[in-house]
């Protein structure tokens, strides 16, 4: 009776496993596809020369090496990190602020929260058109209140080189600030009453309760918050090409740009290999770094 009853678990465990198995065997199937197979011939195919028709021929390390004299890759690279480094803490602090302004009851607040969350999912051409329209030089309705304003000379814009990249940036952080402030929103109101209801009965002011209550308690969120837009920006690729296409000149080139142009364009499948397992590493990094730095906040805090 034993055996029996041992053969019918250990064929119930059998069939739990085979159900488990059959739900995320699809996906599982489509990221080996579409993900780990090309990144498994990307980093292959970045030690080899070829043009997508001639055979491929092994170069070694000299796809990386030519790297280092290759001025459009540091432009793009110093482009990307520039963006990043405006783009991830202006989102952070905007998306935090709306959080909290958002958080308290005031009239018409779904309104307001559904507002600032549709230009995430709004298309990124339509959005990448229509503020081309708003920032266009002679006639844009932002240039046209910035000279009502008094301002003789107003920036060009996507058509001026030094005015380009700020452009593309703050169209970035419209685009994806409600989607942070709605990850901020669900974390705020995780946080437990009973906590600032021990800071109001200590004396806490409003700038107390935020600093020593809520910022700490936002430390997941924010890791969260930062990580994602890191990445993000580190491979941002559709927005720049609509606006601008990686211009005027160079001004706004960046990294997956860099990577279209080496392999679409040029048809340099090893240089634009080689270039994307460099932003690989990079972000990479960037995340580990992030990481590390999270654990020791959260020990601090």
């Amino acid at each position: 009776m034993k055996g029996i009853k041992g053969k019918k678990r250990l064929s119930l465990n059998t069939k739990n496993t085979l159900i488990g198995l059959s739900f995320i065997l699809p996906n599982f199937i489509g990221f080996c596809v579409f993900i780990m197979v090309p990144v498994i011939f990307s980093f292959g195919l970045s030690f080899m020369e070829w043009d997508g028709f001639t055979p491929m021929t092994y170069v070694g390390l000299k796809n990386f090496t030519d790297l280092f004299s290759d001025s459009t890759f540091k432009i793009s690279f110093i482009n990307t990190v520039y963006f990043a480094l405006f783009t991830v803490p202006t989102t952070v602090v905007i998306s935090l602020g709306l959080a909290v302004l958002l958080n308290k009851k005031i009239k018409g607040l779904n309104f307001y929260r559904s507002a600032l969350f549709f230009p995430y999912v709004a298309s990124i051409v339509a959005v990448a058109v229509v503020w081309n329209m708003l920032f266009q030089k002679d006639f844009g309705p932002i240039n046209s209140f910035l000279r009502f304003v008094g301002m003789e000379n107003p920036p060009k814009w996507v058509a001026s080189s030094d005015w380009a990249m700020p452009a593309v940036i703050i169209v970035s952080i419209w685009k994806g600030m409600g989607y942070y402030m709605v990850i901020y929103l669900a974390a705020l109101q995780g946080i437990p009453k009973s906590l600032y209801e021990a800071a109001k009965i200590d004396g806490a002011s409003n700038w107390q309760k935020f600093r020593y209550v809520t910022r700490p308690m936002l430390t997941p969120a924010t890791f969260f918050v930062v990580m994602m837009l890191t990445i993000s920006c580190f491979k941002v690729f559709d927005l720049v090409y609509i606006m601008t296409e990686g211009g005027p000149g160079r001004s706004t080139t960046m990294l997956v740009n860099y990577i279209y142009d080496k392999a679409f364009l040029s048809w340099d499948y090893g240089s634009a290999s080689a270039i994307s397992i460099v932003l690989f590493i990079v972000v990479a990094t960037i995340s580990i770094i992030q990481f590390r730095v999270e654990k020791k906040w959260v020990s601090y805090m």
